[in-house]
């Protein structure tokens, strides 16, 4: 199974993989991400956290080519990354959205030899016309998508309807489609937003399977205590720069942190002085009765 979910790249673990430099996002004059840079080695679980409208999303659309940064580079693997979506996948880059982005009509295996696309070498003649290179292609590709289903645990969910599946199978099944791209790192957006407890128990489990498959992960989440069991290290976005990076365990205690998502202690009141200071009456401001 390990061959197959990581179609058989093998990069040692500390390997500089993905190196983010100076990337800057501007909306006419909005800066949704301001210099910020980071690297991603391999084998490693990288978190990115901030509060609600910090960047991170529009910072993960930098990375995989839905947007052209205004400035910075992306590079992956040592190369620079073309602002094209199909050549992020290519290179060895996959994601799942914030919002479950499946073909909703289609059923969970075909909704995973999609994301086969990118490596497969059949063309429309040969598919029209079922030449061989087409039957021996979508033989291999079935049997590796019941093998990805098999991995986050739908293998009997291959023939259903990808709208028919609970909320959380289908977070699992976009994952294993973004696998069947055959990717060094994969970056998750919020994986485990609506889940309840034991869902998110079973996310960080196949996370850390992924993990032990040789790949790298980049994860943006707002669950806390997820977040800082999961990674290796964590990096903090406030208004699209990076307030802090660093392990888990130094960035959650990190004041400025704590600030970000709960913001700053009220300022200390002054104590009240014993009632003998307090200023006397004005003359005629005595007792209305005297």
């Amino acid at each position: 199974m390990t061959q197959v979910a990581t179609g058989g790249h093998h990069v040692d673990s500390g390997t500089l993989l993905l190196q983010a430099s100076n990337v800057t996002m501007r909306f006419g004059g909005l800066t949704a991400v301001n210099d910020v840079s980071l690297n991603v080695h391999a084998g490693e679980i990288f978190g990115l956290i901030g509060p609600n409208g910090a960047g991170k999303t529009t910072f993960f659309n930098c990375l995989t080519g839905l947007y052209k940064p205004t400035s910075g580079e992306v590079r992956f693997a040592g190369e620079v990354l073309p602002p094209q979506p199909r050549l992020v996948v290519r290179a060895g880059m996959a994601r799942t959205f914030q919002n479950i982005r499946l073909f909703h009509n289609m059923t969970a295996i075909e909704n995973v030899m999609v994301g086969m696309y990118s490596r497969t070498k059949t063309n429309a003649i040969d598919a029209i016309f079922r030449l061989p290179r087409h039957r021996r292609e979508e033989l291999a590709s079935t049997e590796r998508a019941r093998e990805l289903l098999e991995f986050v645990r739908l293998v009997g969910a291959s023939d259903m309807l990808s709208r028919n599946l609970p909320y959380g199978d289908q977070r699992r099944l976009e994952i294993a489609r973004a696998l069947a791209t055959d990717p060094k790192l994969l970056l998750l957006d919020e994986p485990t937003a609506g889940m309840n407890p034991q869902e998110t128990r079973q996310a960080e489990e196949l996370i850390f399977k992924i993990r032990d498959l040789g790949l790298a992960v980049l994860v943006i989440e707002h669950d806390m205590r997820f977040i800082f069991n999961l990674c290796d290290r964590v990096a903090c976005l406030v208004r699209g720069a990076v307030l802090v990076e660093g392990p888990g365990s130094v960035v959650q205690n990190d004041p400025r942190v704590i600030e970000a998502y709960i913001g700053s202690p009220p300022e200390e009141l002054p104590e009240p002085g014993p009632a003998a200071e307090k200023p006397a009456a004005n003359p005629g401001e005595g007792n209305a009765d005297a």
